[in-house]
């Protein structure tokens, strides 16, 4: 049975990595939404960086989120140009301390092999930053003798060479692939490079056995290590129905469920609960479940009955 979550906020980013901005959070509504669809998790993320000074978290506040049965899982994004990690490796502890009563995952870096909008891979020291990272962070778990899983994630990596895996591998070690309690998968098919509807779910199904039987089998993660797929979503808009992306969640979240067991795939997380703004025609800003205003789309339905039917514990 899977554990499912989601990133309950709809703040996010452009292609061009600039926020992407619409009517306020609630967390209110959130919270009325989180209730009525029962995920296990709520994805929240913090950015560190010593460069910029300050530490900005979508959604606000996103512990606060986590209550009626739900944990969550944070993600610290690594925003630092500079080398000396002494600061990160004290904000992971201090996170861990601090969050430990309700965290039940900690994401060491957020796409580490991606430059791009949302992900960490432009900084120069952020391999050093994950390895170190997940040992410091798993030290402190350990310390505590908390129930709190800490790992890394990555997007699909189409190099055939794995450099980044090999790499991380290399540097890390096993030290550092027996530290991690998971990996996590971020994927959005259909959303940045089209495809057609009959091959949706076979393509689904390659990326996951890739990042299986590719990937991480490049960096030496055993094949025990749990993967999560820590972000997957299907923006709507001109041309992208609310039907349609109901129809994706199901196919994908279905393609999970039926490869959890051969792939040890234990998380489905969706991104997000709510559009950033449903005004706005750009594909980026209706990623969401529900609409800005936080009334369902078709998939938010479809999200809770799989909840209901799948998850852990809801049988």
């Amino acid at each position: 049975m899977l554990h499912f979550g989601i990133y309950p906020g709809g703040l996010g980013a452009d292609m061009n990595g600039v926020p992407t901005p619409g009517p306020p959070e609630d967390a209110a509504r959130i919270d009325e939404r989180l209730d009525e669809l029962r995920p296990h998790l709520v994805r929240g993320y913090v950015q560190y960086s010593d460069d910029l000074g300050g530490h900005q978290e979508a959604p606000p506040d996103p512990a606060r989120h986590a209550t009626g049965g739900r944990r969550l899982d944070l993600v610290a994004c690594f925003r630092e140009p500079g080398e000396d990690l002494t600061g990160w490796l004290a904000f992971l502890r201090g996170l861990v301390r601090t969050r430990g009563d309700v965290l039940a995952t900690l994401q060491v870096g957020e796409e580490a092999n991606h430059d791009g909008p949302g992900g960490d891979g432009g900084f120069p020291h952020v391999r050093r930053a994950i390895v170190e990272g997940v040992l410091a962070a798993r030290d402190e778990v350990d310390r505590l003798g908390l129930d709190v899983l800490v790992g890394c994630n990555a997007t699909p990596v189409f190099d055939p060479a794995q450099e980044f895996w090999t790499g991380l591998g290399r540097l890390g070690g096993a030290e550092f692939t027996g530290a991690l309690g998971y990996v996590g998968l971020d994927c959005f098919p259909d959303v940045f490079r089209p495809l057609p509807a009959a091959a949706f779910a076979g393509a689904v199904t390659a990326v996951l056995r890739d990042f299986r039987e590719t990937s991480l089998a490049a960096a030496g993660i055993p094949a025990t290590t749990p993967i999560h797929v820590t972000e997957h979503g299907w923006a709507t808009g001109p041309g992208r129905s609310y039907e349609r992306q109901a129809d994706v969640l199901e196919t994908v979240v279905r393609t999970v469920d039926a490869l959890s067991g051969p792939l040890h795939i234990t998380t489905y997380e969706h991104f997000s609960l709510r559009d950033a703004d449903s005004a706005n025609p750009d594909v980026m800003f209706q990623f969401g479940l529900v609409r800005s205003d936080y009334t369902p789309k078709p998939a938010f339905q479809r999200y809770g009955s799989l909840i209901g039917s799948l998850g852990a514990g809801r049988a």
